[in-house]
């Protein structure tokens, strides 16, 4: 038998997150997968970031992971969504060059020493008295380990869906990851099944691309775009513009005759889809009203004519594909490299794991990515990060890195997953965090680099780069205050053009306040910095949070101070070993809700979909009463 200290099972974006993570902290980690050629694949869309999704990738690197340094080391197109918004919906996205971005992940991969990759099927846990023992693979071979980490994918008993045909599939060319299932039931976990889908891959060269409207990368800022990673010497690369089509009548009308045709429809996919990623044919009749839908023509790659249609997931038959992409605006004469099709698999309830992603019955046992429910690349990735990390420290007999809905995303994400007893694929998105105000972006940093440093993942350099950030931005608000901006004439024009007054003398910090006013404005005015930069990125990182900082002062504070009331429910801890059907003063529904999930604070529990508060409250009194020990 082979012997390793941790396992992970499946090598996409949470795969390779959590094996980096456990062989960086010192275990010797073996990493297995169904194909070698398919690590990192990015099976849908060819991009990092987004709404919601770029705070995880931030939040990555602050904790030393490594998806923000392959974004940036292989994207073709940096943008900012929502930048004319405020800063708590902001998201970088990144179109990234797949065949690259696989490589990268490969090379960084293999020059790991504690790593070794293996191409092969894992059929089988191996439990003892409720412990991890190790896993079997498809040939009968049987590989030791305290530590296993699951991250299948849409692998678990795949099946692909094109029209009415079916088969055995985890992603479109890679076979379904077969018998793991049954041995997860057997040793007591719950499964579900689950749908997701992706679009078709057309052949570039047969765009009418005049007919479509151009979707440029953001302008560079100093010969500079935006970037993921914190790290300095981020790579300058080439951009290339994405594109913007429509649906009309005339798709809308061809779908709606075909919808016998789909398998959604008629019933032979059971498998709830994401809900905030639904297919074509689904928003055509969810949303009737709209006779009209947005379809992006992204670039799989800078070498490659091979063209991703985002927006336009189907499972109907590969020639009413044909037919719906040719009534599109410039994809007229479309050629078809690859069918869309559906997918769906196995996972398992997340109400199985504890907040370390370590399932409660199984001790030693991780699962981490879309086996826990959860769709995209970032969810995964994050989940993975968390698995890596904690596995390393059940190794130690350390108690678990647990992140907290306060501190960041991550938290957010993994804090639903554990308490809400999910129906559909999950989906990060900025409205699912209370604190959005407070857990940015662009502070990522600030909330997590302790975190990570202590971890030992955030390496030493990045870790005072962060420290001197953080005193440069302090030094930059007091050098703000200290600046007095006189009401001269030329002053006076300069704010006027902006639609501002200055009737005294104010400092540069109360101008900033303004809405009208950033630090463009502060330059024209012959604003004078005086910290201390090592770099153009290091500098923007720092005007960016002083700006923000003073502009949203009040609502910061305003979160910050409910941040604080929300902690007193966190800091009560409820016993593991209670018995919540003994406790007669609170409801049948709550009893069964908290014993199912086994909450580790109140908070936790008054978070659990049908917890009734007046319970929790009830279970407030008890506690700390010391009723209940």
């Amino acid at each position: 038998m082979f012997k390793f200290d941790v396992i992970v099972a499946g090598a996409g974006h949470a795969g390779i997150e959590a094996a980096l993570a456990a062989s960086r902290l010192g275990a010797k980690v073996l990493l297995c997968t169904l194909n070698l050629d398919n690590i990192a694949l990015m099976p849908c869309n060819p991009a990092i970031g987004g709404p919601a999704k770029s705070n995880l990738v931030r939040e990555i690197d602050a904790l030393g992971g490594q998806m923000a340094l392959a974004a940036d080391a292989t994207y073709v197109q940096m943008k900012m969504l929502n930048s004319s918004r405020g800063p708590a919906v902001r998201a970088l996205r990144a179109q990234s060059d797949k065949k690259e971005y696989m490589r990268y992940f490969r090379n960084i991969l293999e020059s790991e020493k504690n790593l070794y990759l293996k191409q092969t099927q894992i059929t089988e846990i191996i439990t003892e008295k409720g412990e991890i023992k190790g896993v079997r693979d498809e040939l009968g071979l049987e590989y030791s380990s305290p530590c296993v980490i699951l991250t299948t994918g849409t692998s678990l008993e795949g099946k692909i869906y094109i029209g009415l045909k079916s088969f055995s599939a985890g992603r479109l060319g890679e076979r379904a990851a077969n018998g793991l299932s049954k041995s997860l039931s057997d040793n007591g976990l719950t499964l579900k099944r689950l749908k997701t889908g992706t679009p078709a891959r057309v052949d570039g060269r047969t765009i009418d691309y005049s007919k479509l409207i151009v979707q440029p990368p953001d302008e560079l800022i100093k010969g500079l775009p935006n970037f993921f990673s914190f790290k300095p010497n981020r790579p300058i690369r080439a951009q290339v513009p994405c594109y913007l089509t429509k649906t009309n009548e005339l798709t809308h009308k061809i779908i709606l005759e075909n919808l016998n045709k789909s398998p959604l429809y008629s019933g032979l996919i059971h498998g709830r889809g994401p809900r905030y990623c639904p297919s074509i044919e689904d928003k055509v009749v969810r949303f009737s009203h709209n006779p009209s839908h947005h379809i992006f023509i992204e670039p799989e790659g800078k070498d490659t004519y091979e063209v991703y249609v985002q927006g336009f997931s189907t499972s109907l038959p590969a020639q009413v594909q044909f037919e719906m992409l040719h009534s599109l605006p410039g994809l007229e004469n479309v050629f078809v490299i690859k069918p869309a099709y559906a997918v769906e698999y196995d996972s398992v309830n997340a109400l199985e794991l504890d907040y370390s992603l370590m399932t409660k019955k199984i001790k030693g046992l991780f699962l981490a990515g879309q086996i826990n429910g959860t769709s995209g690349y970032e969810e995964a990735a994050a989940q993975g990060l968390a698995a890596g990390i904690n596995s390393v420290l059940y190794l130690q007999n350390k108690e678990p890195l647990e992140l907290t809905r306060a501190n960041s995303y991550i938290g957010t994400l993994i804090d639903d997953l554990v308490t809400k007893d999910l129906d559909e694929p999950y989906r990060m998105l900025t409205s699912r965090s209370e604190y959005r105000l407070v857990l940015r972006q662009d502070n990522a940093d600030e909330r997590l680099s302790e975190i990570g440093y202590k971890s030992g993942l955030l390496d030493e350099a990045s870790y005072l780069r962060f420290k001197e950030k953080q005193k440069q931005i302090d030094f930059e608000i007091e050098n703000l205050k200290n600046t007095k901006i006189s009401p001269t004439q030329e002053n006076k024009e300069i704010l006027a053009r902006h639609n501002e007054g200055l009737d005294v003398g104010k400092s540069a910090y109360e101008l900033l306040k303004r809405p009208n006013i950033d630090y463009s404005v502060l330059e024209e005015l012959n604003y004078e910095y005086k910290g201390q930069y090592p770099d153009e990125l290091f500098k923007r990182e720092v005007l960016e949070q002083a700006q923000i900082r003073i502009k949203y002062q009040g609502y910061i504070k305003r979160q910050e101070n409910q941040l604080e009331s929300a902690d007193k429910m966190e800091r009560i801890n409820i016993p593991q070993d209670i018995d919540y059907f003994a406790i007669k003063q609170i409801s049948t529904e709550t009893k069964e809700k908290l014993d199912k999930v086994r909450p580790k604070t109140l908070a936790q529990a008054l978070r659990i979909g049908g917890v009734k508060p007046a319970d929790i409250s009830c279970l407030m009194v008890l506690i700390e009463s010391r009723k209940i020990k």
